[in-house]
């Protein structure tokens, strides 16, 4: 049980605030070449305001997945 607390504590706060960013800088900049509506920081990291709970848990694992593999790039480029 707090094994699970302590994982999901560092997906939500770590992972998915990393990955968040990442594809907020990212969707930001593409949308702004393109003319398209942006979306807000909150939107990138809790999912878009008019949604469905299911994509909800899409778009915060996307999250986890890019803010890991910006971690190993990280870890690689140090070590």
């Amino acid at each position: 049980m707090i094994g699970e607390i302590i994982g999901e504590t560092i997906f939500y706060l770590i992972l998915n605030t990393i990955g968040g960013t990442i594809r907020w800088i990212y969707g930001s900049i593409w949308r702004s070449i393109f003319n398209k509506p942006k979306f807000s920081f909150k939107e990138y990291l809790y999912g878009p305001k008019k949604s469905k709970e299911y994509w909800d848990q899409h778009l915060t694992m996307n999250n986890g997945i890019v803010g890991f593999i910006v971690i190993i790039v990280i870890i690689a480029v140090l070590v």
